[in-house]
């Protein structure tokens, strides 16, 4: 007999639209005891301004605040969920910074809520919350549904980053060669030109034209920025 999991899992993976995905992942947050579903994905480039994407099902009044307030600067368990994999559960202390934002949140119905973020290897941030009016997480119910809840979790970051981030972050879909990943790697740790090419025992005129395909393919202005751009979306690994 399959479990739970495995049949949620084989539902979502047919799913070839983020937001059929998202409604399959409010109806899953559903069968859990939550009215309310919201994921939120962040890519890690451009350092100043890196694009967001967000979905929920929340009142559509409540939407309007969040976004009229600009809460999402401020909101305490985004803050938590871009520092910590670890799950997090609303409650006063967790708003203490942010009263305002938990008080609006209240008086849309908001109340209760369970939180947990999770990463790829491109580097890109996810966050499912799933929530409800009333009835609070007793740690039973924590207890019993904790797996479940960070599984889903887990399926919603693959599925929706799968089918976001070619969208958000044209620059996963990169393909540097084995020796350009050598180059960039060394110069990320400081080395010159010159030091590379002993390091690899290969003519520093080669180094410099592998760097300069690794730069032209990033679209960056020089090789620090190439190595840090290629650092940061995990192709030095």
């Amino acid at each position: 007999m399959k479990s739970w999991q495995e049949d949620q899992l084989q539902a979502l993976l047919t799913i070839q639209c983020e937001h059929r995905l998202f409604k399959e992942l409010a109806a899953i947050a559903r069968e859990l005891g939550f009215d309310y579903c919201a994921y939120g994905i962040r890519t890690p480039l451009p350092a100043s301004g890196p694009k967001v994407a967000m979905f929920n099902n929340y009142p559509a009044a409540w939407q309007a605040r969040y976004r009229e307030k600009d809460y999402l600067t401020i909101d305490p368990t985004v803050h938590h969920g871009m520092r910590s994999l670890l799950p997090i559960i609303w409650s006063d202390d967790v708003f203490a910074s942010a009263r305002e934002l938990w008080e609006d949140a209240c008086s849309f119905g908001l109340r209760v809520g369970w939180a947990q973020s999770s990463r790829n290897a491109y580097g890109i941030g996810g966050m499912l919350t799933i929530a409800r009016s009333a009835e609070q997480l007793s740690e039973k119910e924590i207890r019993h549904k904790h797996l479940k809840m960070t599984w889903l979790t887990q399926v919603a970051h693959l599925g929706m980053s799968q089918h976001l981030t070619a969208k958000l972050l044209p620059e996963s879909e990169i393909r540097l060669t084995d020796r350009e990943v050598a180059v960039l790697r060394w110069t990320s740790d400081g080395k010159t030109s010159g030091e590379i090419s002993e390091i690899l025992n290969i003519s520093e005129r080669t180094v410099n034209f592998h760097i300069n395909n690794a730069v032209e393919k990033l679209g960056t202005a020089n090789k620090l920025a190439a190595a840090v751009k290629a650092a940061t979306l995990g192709m030095l690994y």
